[in-house]
């Protein structure tokens, strides 16, 4: 549930439900171009051993998509899967599509013979995010315009906080922050800033999940906080490992406006959070 979530908040109108129950989805992946050349929707459908003991059950669709081409990109998702055994990796997969038709697109390979998959494709070239432009191994903190120093003093800095759009929905209002960090120390710091901000501390949940890499062990220190709101902080940080995010901390305050919202009250925390690590 964490992984289909997460997924729906980071590729919005690209990724579709086709049968909630059966866990069945979709989603349409082009090589990110201003006019994609090259498309293909991967269709997954999630057994119940799904991710421990069963690999999903996907078919690739494309009109181009044939022959030694299809052998070629299903054995680099199997590849995948074989070695991230009893892990999610739908977005190791989708990511792995993409740098395939990038590189279709960059080579000499002819246009395929459609001019369009569907009139979808248009509307959704203007949704760029740095996902679609960097490799999953770009370090994060660079799209975050952010340097770590490596002198003791940053222990003692307040890292800069930055501020969300507000999403509101039903009078419940929820809103990202954001800060670089690289030690608990500087968490701490950090949230005892935005609760001095009356605003904040009066909001009914303060959310929040990080991720710092300790370079010398080479793993990473994570923690989350639900602040009432059962299981949102784990959501959160299950965001933040399959965006894999480096050194951040991210919380969501949630205003509630005496309606409850259900399973939404997730979508738009996890929403809150993509956008304020996508600015």
């Amino acid at each position: 549930v964490d992984e289909i979530e997460a997924l729906s908040s980071i590729y919005g109108e690209d990724w579709c439900v086709v049968d909630e129950d059966e866990k069945i989805y979709c989603i349409k992946i082009s090589d990110c171009l201003d006019q994609p050349k090259w498309t293909l929707c991967l269709q997954v459908i999630l057994p119940p051993g799904y991710p421990t003991s069963e690999p999903p059950i996907y078919q690739l669709n494309a009109p181009w998509l044939r022959g030694q081409d299809y052998m070629d990109l299903a054995n680099s998702l199997e590849e995948i899967y074989v070695q991230n055994l009893g892990e999610s990796i739908l977005y190791l997969w989708v990511e792995k599509i993409r740098e395939v038709l990038i590189e279709k697109a960059q080579s000499s390979d002819p246009e395929p013979d459609i001019k369009k998959t569907s009139e979808e494709v248009d509307e959704d070239d203007g949704d760029d995010f740095f996902l679609d432009d960097q490799p999953i191994q770009e370090d994060p903190i660079k799209m975050l315009n952010y340097i770590t120093s490596e002198s003791q003093e940053v222990d003692e800095e307040l890292p800069s906080i930055c501020h969300g759009n507000p999403i509101t929905d039903r009078r419940s209002t929820f809103q990202a922050h954001l800060a670089p960090v690289v030690t608990p120390r500087q968490v701490k710091r950090v949230l005892e800033k935005l609760y001095e901000n009356k605003k904040i501390a009066s909001a009914t949940h303060n959310i929040y999940a990080y991720r710092i890499y300790c370079e010398d062990k080479q793993t990473f220190l994570q923690d989350c906080e639900d602040d009432g709101e059962t299981a949102a902080g784990g959501r959160l940080l299950h965001l933040m490992q399959i965006l894999n995010v480096h050194n951040v901390l991210v919380v969501v305050s949630r205003w509630y406006g005496g309606i409850l919202l259900g399973p939404d009250r997730f979508k738009h925390i996890n929403n809150c959070a993509r956008n304020i690590l996508v600015e």
